[in-house]
This record gives C-alpha cells, sequence and structure tokens, in this order.
C-alpha cells in the first residue's frame, strides 16, 4: 500500500485541482487534488506542504485530515488522504503538472479525475 497525501487549497469559493503530465500511466493526464507520496518515517502534514513546494513552488499550511480513499490501480493499491490546506504565499509553477483550474466544488465531476480522487471530489461536492 503507498501512502499518498493530497491538498484541498480553497480560493474564492473555488478548489484547486491540476492535470497530471508525468509519472504514473494510470493517472497520467487526469486531474487530481494536488499531493504525492509519503515518505518513510514522514509525517503526513509535512508531506503534502513539501510536495505543494516541489510540483507548484507554493508555500501552505496543511491544517486538518478530511477524508481517505483506498484505490486499487493495475500495478498498485493507493491510500490517498486529503487534507484541507491554507495557501501562504508563492506563484504558481508547474513541474509535474500540465495546467490547473480554479474549479467551482459543484463542477469537480465534470473533469476527467483521476480514480483516487472521485470519491474525495464527492465529498468536497458536499461540504458546507
Amino acid at each position: 500500500m503507498i501512502n499518498v497525501v493530497a491538498a484541498l487549497i480553497e480560493n474564492d469559493e473555488k478548489v484547486l485541482i491540476a492535470k497530471r503530465s508525468t509519472g504514473d500511466p494510470n493517472v497520467f493526464g487526469k486531474w487530481e487534488f494536488p499531493g504525492g507520496k509519503v515518505q518513510d518515517n514522514e509525517d503526513e502534514k509535512h508531506a503534502i506542504e513539501r510536495e505543494i513546494k516541489e510540483e507548484f513552488e507554493l508555500l501552505i499550511s496543511a491544517e486538518s485530515f478530511l477524508i481517505n480513499n483506498v484505490c486499487k490501480y493495475p500495478t498498485k493499491t493507493v491510500d490517498l488522504k486529503l487534507y484541507r490546506c491554507k495557501y501562504l504565499s508563492g506563484e504558481f509553477n508547474l513541474h509535474d503538472h500540465s495546467e490547473y483550474k480554479w474549479v467551482d466544488k459543484t463542477d469537480l465531476l465534470n473533469y476527467d479525475l483521476a480514480p483516487a480522487d472521485i470519491p474525495l471530489a464527492k465529498y468536497v461536492m458536499e461540504m458546507k
């Protein structure tokens, strides 16, 4: 099982999603809540902050765990954990994604999301 964290970053009633342009063929070209793998002995909140810095050059603060989804891909099983995060500073520079968008929560399922992200998107859509 691979431990993966993802960030729910909100801005003006919209949430951040990004389209993968590198990595696993199971998620290549799919939209996702940005994030990445947790390293051995790494705190999950630290992992999401590190991943967002590496992938976008943004500083965020991981605030609270929201939900997780265990997803079986053909070659691996992923435990994807979504954390509410606060944007602190930085300008977007894409490293592992071809694009990013701020979207209304209600529109999340209109994007071709990575399979592991779909239950998380449904949860976010129901959040107050």
